[in-house]
C-alpha cells in the first residue's frame, strides 16, 4: 500500500562533468534493465584524423588528461541528428593534435567497481538511467537550473564576470524555502558557485563549510536541514569535483563520506533522501539522444532550450527507495519539482512546472528498508600533484570571487588586497585567493541586497 512521503531531509551533491555511459553505463552488467553499455556491441564513433572508429571501451584513467568541449556549440555537434556520433569529430576539432589515446577517453567509461562508492550506491538503490543535463551546455547554465529552474536564457560560462552582462536575479529554491519557513542550508569546501544567483547574498548566514555537514549530520536529527545542497571542491591539487583531470577517486570517496555520514545517524538516515547527480557530460560520450524539454522561460535568444543536455548519471539513495531502476526522463529541474510537490512552495517556472517528480520512486513501501549498506568502501587517492592549467570553471570562479571582493564584499586594507592580486598570477594559490575571498564576503555581517550593483572598483 502506498505511504505519504516519509522523507523530511533532502540532500543533493552534485559533481561534474561526466555522462552516464562513462560512469553507470557498466551498470548493465549487473542489471540489464539499465539502459548502459553493452560490451558485446559497443557504439563507435568516427575519427576524423585516423579513418578509424573509436569504440567504447573500459578506462582505467584516474582523470582525463584533456578536457573535452562541452559548450552548446560543442555539444550540438556531439548530438546532431539524434545519432551520438560527433563526440569524436568534436574533441579533433578542439585538440587537433589529440593522441589516439586521447581520443579513446572519449568513449572510455569505468568498469564495474572501478568507481567503488558511485557502483555501491547505484548497485544498491535507485539508477536514473534517463536523467538528462537541462541544457546541451557547459557547467553554470546547468547549475544554475537545478538552483532555480533556469538560466535565464545564459548558456554560456563568463568571460570574466560582471553583473551587467551576467545577471542571475532569478528567483531560487532557496528563495521559496524561506518563504515556507523550512530550514536550508549549502556546505561548500573551497567555493561555493551557487552564489552567483544574486537572491543568495542575503542568506550568507545559510552557508557552510564541508565540515560543518558532518557535524549536523551527527547530530539530532530534527535539527537538520529540510533541504542542502553540497558543492565540491573545486580547485587545486585536492580537488574532488571529479572535472577532468582532477582525480576520481577523490569525488568518489566524497560520495563516501557523505552517504556513511547520514547512515550512521539511525534517526536521520530513516527521514532522508540523498540525490547524487552531475553537472553536465563534460564532452564524454553518450549513447541516448537528448529528447526534447519545455523551455523555461521566454529566455530563448542564444538558445530555444527546447532541448535537454546530454544524460548524467544520477542515483536516488534513501531505505526508503528500492534497488530498482528509474527509466523516466528527468533533468535537474526534477528535483526542484520533487521539493516544489512536497512542500508546496512558490513557482519556478515553466520547466519545473512540467518536469518530472522522482516521488512515485519513494511511494512504494510502507516501512523503510533493513537491507541498506552500514557503510560503503571509501576510494583510496593518489597524491596530490599541482594543477598545471587552470579551468575553464576554475577561471569563471576565480573571476567571480574577484566581484565579491570589490564590489559586495568587506572593505580590507590595501596591502591585503594587494597581496592577493600578486598571488592570483601564481597558479598553485588561485584556490587559496578565491576562496578568502568568498569567506571575507561571508564573513562581512552587513546584509547584500540582490540588487546590489557595482561600485567602479
Amino acid at each position: 500500500m502506498p505511504i505519504a512521503d516519509p522523507v523530511s531531509h533532502v540532500v543533493v551533491i552534485m559533481l561534474e562533468n561526466q555522462s552516464f555511459d562513462r560512469l553507470l553505463g557498466c551498470m548493465r552488467a549487473f542489471d540489464p534493465m539499465i539502459d548502459g553499455v553493452d560490451p558485446s556491441t559497443p557504439r563507435a564513433n568516427a575519427d576524423p584524423l585516423s579513418g578509424q572508429s573509436v569504440r567504447q571501451a573500459t578506462t582505467n584513467a584516474r582523470g582525463a588528461r584533456l578536457d573535452p568541449g562541452h559548450d552548446l556549440d560543442d555539444t550540438l555537434r556531439q548530438v546532431a541528428g539524434g545519432e551520438c556520433s560527433g563526440f569524436v569529430s568534436d574533441f579533433v576539432q578542439k585538440y587537433p593534435r589529440s593522441t589516439p589515446a586521447d581520443r579513446q577517453e572519449v568513449m572510455g567509461y569505468y568498469a564495474m567497481d572501478t568507481l567503488p562508492a558511485l557502483h555501491a550506491l547505484a548497485r544498491s538503490f535507485a539508477v536514473c538511467d534517463h536523467w538528462f543535463s537541462s541544457l546541451p551546455g557547459p557547467t553554470w547554465p546547468n547549475r544554475l537550473f537545478v538552483h532555480s529552474g533556469t538560466s535565464l536564457g545564459h548558456t554560456k560560462m563568463p568571460e570574466g564576470f560582471h553583473p551587467n552582462f551576467h545577471v542571475y536575479d532569478q528567483p531560487t529554491v532557496y528563495q521559496r524555502l524561506q518563504e515556507r519557513g523550512l530550514p536550508w542550508r549549502i556546505y561548500y569546501q573551497d567555493f561555493a558557485q551557487s552564489l552567483v544567483l544574486s537572491h543568495q547574498w542575503p542568506h550568507k548566514t545559510h552557508y557552510h563549510r564541508l565540515d560543518r555537514f558532518f557535524m549536523d549530520a551527527a547530530g539530532d536529527a530534527r535539527d537538520f536541514p529540510a533541504y542542502c545542497f553540497i558543492e565540491p571542491k573545486y580547485f587545486g591539487a585536492h580537488a574532488d569535483d571529479q572535472h577532468p583531470p582532477h582525480d576520481m577517486m577523490r569525488g568518489d570517496a566524497l560520495l563516501a563520506r557523505v552517504y556513511n555520514s547520514l547512515r550512521v545517524n539511525e534517526a536521520l538516515w530513516m527521514s532522508s533522501l540523498l540525490v547524487v547527480l552531475y553537472d553536465e557530460h563534460g564532452g564524454f560520450f553518450d549513447h541516448l539522444a537528448p529528447p526534447e524539454a519545455v523551455p523555461p522561460d521566454e529566455h530563448t535568444a542564444e538558445f530555444a532550450f527546447d532541448q535537454y543536455g546530454v544524460r548524467v548519471p544520477a542515483v536516488l539513495v534513501s531505505p526508503w527507495v528500492d534497488r530498482s531502476v528509474v527509466p523516466t526522463t528527468f533533468d535537474h529541474t526534477s528535483v526542484l519539482k520533487y521539493v516544489s510537490d512536497k512542500w508546496d512552495l512558490g513557482p519556478l517556472g515553466n520547466r519545473v512546472a512540467f518536469a518530472n517528480s522522482f516521488a512515485p520512486a519513494l511511494l512504494t513501501r510502507s516501512a523503510p528498508r533493513a537491507d541498506t549498506p552500514l557503510s560503503i568502501p571509501v576510494s583510496a587517492v593518489e597524491a596530490a600533484t599541482a594543477e598545471a592549467e587552470m579551468n575553464q570553471n576554475q577561471n569563471c570562479l576565480l573571476s567571480f570571487s574577484h566581484f565579491l571582493e570589490a564590489v559586495l564584499g568587506p572593505t580590507r586594507p590595501a596591502g591585503v588586497l594587494a597581496d592577493r592580486n600578486r598571488r592570483v598570477f601564481r597558479g598553485a594559490t588561485q584556490g587559496e585567493v578565491a576562496r578568502e575571498r568568498l569567506e571575507d564576503f561571508l564573513s562581512d555581517p552587513v546584509e547584500v541586497s540582490p540588487n546590489a550593483a557595482p561600485t567602479g572598483k
